[in-house]
C-alpha cells in the first residue's frame, strides 16, 4: 500500500477517534449503537467531514435593518417575517451522517480513556488450561503448506557446495526431497482468565419499558468494558418478581410481570446458579443488579442473607443499581447501604435517574478495577 494512502487512513483514524471521545457521552446515553453492534465490530454514525467552503447570498436581498417587521421578530431570507406552516424545501440538510466500524476493543480503550477506568487485576491465579499449538522446530516431513523455504535452501545450498554441484557462474539451487524442512510444532498448556457477568432484573410492573432500556444500555457498555479486560466472557440472566429465574438475553429485556416483588427469589437463582457453575476460585464474577426499589418488607432480611453469606464473598464485584421509576418505592438502596454500609469492599452503588445519568453510573460500577 503507498505511503500517502496509509498516512491518510492513519489521520482518518485519528479523526474518528477525536470525533468519538468527543461525543461519547452521547453515544452512551443515547444507545444508538446497540442494534449497531457484529461480533467484533459496532457501526458508529459520526458528523461527516465536510471540508468547508464559502456560500454565496443574495446581493440585492437588503441590507441590515431594512424591511418590515418589529425589532425581535424571526425573519427569513430576503428579510421576509416567518410564520406559519412552511413549505418542503429543496435545499439539502446542513449536517450528513456517516457510518465507520470501529472494532470493540477500540471503543473499550476509549470509554476506559475517557471515564479514566483502571485495568481489571484478575483475582487469583488462573487455573483454567486451554491448548495452544505454537511453531518451535523444524522436521524433515510435513506438509507443502509449512515447508520453511529459507531453511530448505541453505540446507539445498550447502549440499551442493559440498558435492561440487554448485558452480559460481551459473548460481542455481535446486533443493531435492531431502533438502526440503518443514515447520514442526509442540502444544502447550495455556492459563485462561475467564469471567462471568450476571445480570439481574426486577421484571415486576413497576418496572417500565423506559427503565429496561436504560438497563440495556448500561450493560452494552459495562460488556464492552468488561470483554476488554478477559480472554473469555460468560453472560447470564436473571428476572424476578416474587419468583426468579434463569432466561436468555431477549427474555430478559422484553419481559414484564404483573406481581410483587421478592428480591431474595433473585439472589437463590444467582447464588445457585455460581456454585454450580461458576466456581469462585476458576471464575472472576461480576453481579450486576438493576432495580426500581422494590421489595416486599418482610422479605428484605432473607435477601440479605443470601446476599450477604452466598454471594458476596465470590464475586469480584456486586453492583446495584437503582433505576428511578415513577411507581417504583426506592426503598431498597438505603436498605442495602444502611446492611451493608458504604464501605463493603465488594458493593458498589448508583442511583439512575435517567438516560443522563448512565454516563457516571457506568464510572461508578467499573471504577474500582475489580
Amino acid at each position: 500500500m503507498p505511503l500517502d494512502i496509509e498516512r491518510d487512513q492513519r489521520r482518518f483514524k485519528e479523526i474518528v477517534r477525536g470525533r468519538l471521545r468527543k461525543n461519547l457521552r452521547k453515544y452512551v446515553t443515547q444507545g444508538e449503537m446497540m442494534g449497531r453492534k457484529g461480533k467484533d465490530l459496532v457501526s458508529i454514525p459520526i458528523p461527516s467531514l465536510d471540508v468547508p467552503r464559502f456560500k454565496f447570498g443574495d446581493n440585492g436581498a437588503g441590507g441590515v435593518g431594512t424591511g418590515e417587521g418589529e425589532e425581535g421578530q424571526p425573519v427569513g431570507k430576503g428579510g421576509q417575517p416567518q410564520g406559519g406552516p412552511g413549505e418542503a424545501g429543496s435545499d439539502p440538510g446542513s449536517e450528513h451522517f456517516m457510518e465507520v466500524d470501529v472494532s470493540l476493543d477500540e471503543l473499550a480503550e476509549i470509554l476506559g480513556d475517557e471515564l479514566e477506568l483502571p485495568r481489571i487485576l484478575p483475582k487469583g491465579d488462573a487455573s483454567l488450561q486451554d491448548e495452544k499449538s505454537k511453531y518451535d522446530s523444524i522436521r524433515s516431513t510435513g506438509p507443502e503448506s509449512l515447508r520453511h523455504k529459507k531453511r530448505t535452501y541453505l540446507k539445498a545450498l550447502k549440499r551442493q557446495i559440498s558435492t561440487g554441484e554448485y558452480t559460481p557462474d551459473d548460481p542455481r539451487v535446486v533443493p531435492i526431497k531431502s533438502d526440503k524442512q518443514y515447520r514442526s510444532w509442540s502444544t502447550i498448556q495455556h492459563p485462561e482468565v475467564n469471567a462471568v457477568i450476571i445480570y439481574v432484573m426486577d421484571v415486576s410492573g413497576s418496572m417500565t419499558d423506559d427503565q429496561k432500556e436504560i438497563v440495556r444500555t448500561e450493560a452494552f457498555w459495562i460488556d464492552t468494558w468488561l470483554g476488554s479486560q478477559y480472554k473469555g466472557i460468560e453472560k447470564r440472566y436473571i428476572i424476578h418478581d416474587a419468583v426468579a429465574k434463569e432466561v436468555d438475553e431477549h427474555t430478559f429485556y422484553h419481559t414484564r410481570e404483573s406481581g410483587g416483588t421478592r428480591i431474595s427469589s433473585a439472589y437463590k437463582v444467582c447464588a445457585d446458579l455460581i456454585e454450580k457453575d461458576f466456581p469462585p476460585a476458576d471464575w472472576n464474577i461480576y453481579v450486576f443488579q438493576f432495580s426500581d426499589g422494590d421489595n416486599w418488607g418482610e422479605d428484605n432480611e432473607k435477601a440479605f442473607s443470601e446476599l450477604g453469606d452466598r454471594i458476596l464473598p465470590h464475586v469480584n464485584l456486586y453492583a446495584y443499581g437503582q433505576v428511578e421509576s415513577p411507581y417504583g418505592s426506592g426503598e431498597f438502596l438505603g436498605r442495602l447501604k444502611s446492611r451493608f454500609g458504604e464501605s463493603h469492599e465488594a458493593i458498589v452503588t448508583s442511583e439512575i435517574e435517567d438516560k443522563d445519568a448512565i454516563y457516571e453510573s457506568i464510572k461508578t460500577f467499573l471504577g474500582k478495577g475489580k
